[in-house]
């Protein structure tokens, strides 16, 4: 039968380092294995919220401007039909949110899809559908540079989610960045 290590200090230490080495490098591998699937997933996403948010195109160019990613849409003969924006905010009563903002060729909201939330289950997440065609508070078909992209208790022209007015105050905020980014967008 094994002999007990006595329980000094220099052997707990060697313990707890033992299975801290253990545990970080298994930890690096399943960080190694799961690197690439989770980028794919994340690129697969983005790629969706730009088809949902744009008009229909061939192919799109991407450029940053004033620190948001801008995906420019063009048709098979190489008309400009739209931009699809990344912008976020911290403003959210969870925190970040990120949204994919398309427009149309003549600035006109098109669509907009969440790409992260940390927003309330069954409050703030219906940010998803509150702002679309149809919805209380809908955004899309607007321009965004004629219509006050506020929640009507801040003197604007949407509708807030009831309960959710942080959470609306964010997503339009969210809106508003995409559409001045839309606005000095290299064509």
């Amino acid at each position: 039968m094994a002999r007990k290590a006595p329980s000094t200090l220099p052997n707990m230490l060697l313990s707890l380092t033992a299975i801290a080495f253990v545990a970080a490098t298994a930890l690096a591998a399943l960080n190694a294995v799961t690197a690439a699937p989770v980028e794919a997933a994340q690129k697969a996403k983005v790629e969706q919220a730009i088809s949902a948010v744009l008009p229909p195109f061939s192919r799109t160019e991407d450029q940053t401007v004033d620190g948001n990613l801008c995906h420019l849409a063009y048709d098979a003969s190489g008309l400009f039909v739209g931009a699809a924006v990344e912008a976020g905010n911290d403003k959210g009563f969870g925190g970040h949110l990120q949204l994919m903002v398309g427009f149309d060729a003549n600035g006109l909201v098109h669509g907009y899809r969440i790409l992260e939330t940390h927003e309330t289950p069954g409050l703030g997440a219906k940010a998803d559908t509150w702002f679309q065609q149809g919805g209380k508070g809908a955004i899309v078909g607007i321009d965004p540079f004629q219509t006050k992209l506020a929640v009507r208790k801040d003197g604007g022209a949407v509708d807030a989610i009831t309960g959710s007015t942080i959470t609306s105050r964010a997503f339009l905020d969210i809106v508003s960045t995409a559409a001045a980014t839309y606005q000095h967008i290299n064509r």
